[in-house]
């Protein structure tokens, strides 16, 4: 990677909300595994365990992360998947096991297309209160008419 690179997606991540950075997690997990499963086709075992660690890393960040007295069911939830990834990781990288990542592949990519939708059902939840607050606070179209009539 060179370094104009390497200072794009710093300054995208330092730049990035909570949310955008959830999503870059997710697909940096997704990516790794694909990689991990090609290096297994490749019989690049080098790669394959690189790659499978890193996607473990970001799967141990996203535990790492969740609040549980927040998230309740939902974080406890998330954990047991988690952790299972975390297993089936370990197995694949031990056994060579391209299946157990496609497991973890489709995992991860349906948490992160749940996480996409959520964070999109929010975005149009606060621009919806949003626009009532600005409706609840401009003046009616009867306070528009009395400026006008004022005016002539």
């Amino acid at each position: 990677m060179n370094a104009y690179t390497s200072n794009y997606q710093h300054t995208q991540i330092l730049t990035a909300s909570s949310e955008q950075i959830l999503i870059m997690l997710y697909n940096g997990a997704v990516n790794f595994v694909r990689l991990a499963a090609q290096a297994i086709e490749q019989n690049d075992m080098h790669m394959k365990g690189e790659k499978i660690s890193k996607a473990m890393a970001i799967v141990s960040e996203l535990s790492a992360t969740l609040d549980f007295e927040k998230g309740g069911e939902i974080a406890d939830n998330l954990d047991a998947l988690y952790n299972f990834m975390m297993r089936e990781l370990t197995t694949a990288n031990l056994r060579n096991d391209g299946r157990k990542l496609k497991v973890v592949e489709t995992l991860l990519v349906s948490l992160r297309e749940t996480w996409v939708e959520a964070i999109e059902k929010q975005s149009r939840q606060a621009a919806w209160e949003s626009a009532e607050k600005t409706k609840e606070s401009s003046p009616s179209s009867a306070e528009y008419k009395g400026l006008k009539f004022a005016a002539i």
